[in-house]
């Protein structure tokens, strides 16, 4: 699997999922900073990435456009930092690492993580 980090979350999460075994980017190492969400959306679509951000537009982006794909993994805890989070994102990408490869939005907080199968549904 490979996962396109999204630039709301520390660049420590590339090492961080490597050491797990997984492939792994920031977006600050291939777009510009600046871009827009649907742009970074794309690219993460193109190149076959699941999508880990802190974002909840790409949620909405997905639910708009009654999109396939990109998989979407929306951390909404208020520490999203590797030291704190790493235990559980990690449990719940190899949990749920067939479902990513087909397409769904994983919102993950402290307490679960709810899995919605793409294209949601209006």
């Amino acid at each position: 699997m490979k996962i396109l980090v999204d630039m709301n979350l520390s660049p420590q999460w590339v090492a961080v999922l490597q050491r797990h075994g997984w492939e792994a980017v920031h977006w600050s190492a291939v777009g510009d900073s600046r871009a827009s969400d649907r742009t970074v959306m794309d690219w993460a679509n193109a190149h076959g990435c699941v999508l880990l951000t802190h974002d909840l537009d790409f949620g909405a982006m997905l639910a708009a456009a009654q999109a396939q794909g990109p998989s979407v993994i929306q951390v909404r805890t208020p520490d999203v930092l590797p030291a704190h989070l790493e235990p559980l994102l990690v449990s719940i990408l190899k949990a749920h690492a067939a479902a990513l490869e087909g397409g769904v939005l994983i919102v993950v907080d402290e307490a679960r993580a709810r899995v919605r199968l793409l294209p949601l549904s209006r």
